[in-house]
């Protein structure tokens, strides 16, 4: 469906939809037959973490890396992951932190991914805190390249209102997004949107992923 390098890098803002993001893509990988591993290297924000996903991924025959201490209250980013096998045996999908200190933790492996062939997908969110603007989404791009020691490659648009999204909302947001690209000179990668909205030209997704305001 996408052209992208051998690792895949999701990042953005908290609440972003990024993890949301980083599982489709996992799930459509492996649907595909195609050898697929979800590293969640989001050390930093305990309510979104694909390390939640262990069962689920595993019985999608998707691998999971996560750091040692993953799900308990010694969220330490202890981070014993040999990226270089997984390489060469997955498609590497990365969740990362949807800050500065997130993406720190992605530094260590920025040579290595680059060589590899790596893509850094910036998911914005038009309605969410601190990234209304295309100015302060990109602001703190910038700040996620520099400390990951990555560049970006491409804008993701999961704008969204969580359950009361509409195909208005998504289609509002396209100039949003394109604003965005043109910032920080990459392009938009695709827009995302819910499944059942049927949202014309975009990436369909299950919404797996609620933050934790909204879950019953």
């Amino acid at each position: 469906m996408f052209d992208f390098g051998r690792a895949v890098v999701i990042t953005g803002h908290y609440g972003s939809g990024k993890t949301n993001i980083a599982v489709n893509l996992a799930l459509d990988c492996a649907g595909k037959g195609e050898p697929v591993c979800v590293v969640d290297l989001d050390i930093v924000n305990p309510y979104f973490r694909t390390a939640d996903f262990g069962e689920f991924f595993e019985r999608h025959n998707i691998r999971m890396s996560a750091p040692q201490f993953a799900n308990t209250n010694l969220d330490i980013p202890s981070l014993c992951i040999d990226m270089e096998a997984l390489l060469d045996n997955y498609r590497v999908i990365l969740d990362v932190g949807g800050d500065d200190s997130g993406a720190l933790a992605l530094g260590q492996y920025a040579a290595l991914l680059s060589s590899r062939g790596c893509d850094m997908l910036y998911v914005v969110n038009k309605y969410r805190y601190l990234t209304h603007t295309p100015e302060e989404a990109v602001e703190l791009l910038r700040d996620i390249e520099r400390a990951s020691g990555l560049k970006a490659t491409g804008i993701v648009n999961c704008s969204n209102l969580g359950e009361s999204t509409t195909v208005e909302d998504v289609e509002s947001s396209r100039d949003y997004a394109e604003q965005c690209a043109r910032a920080a000179g990459i392009p938009v990668a695709f827009t995302a949107a819910r499944r059942d909205l049927n949202v014309s030209d975009a990436y369909p997704v299950e919404v797996y992923v609620r933050p934790f305001w909204e879950e019953k």
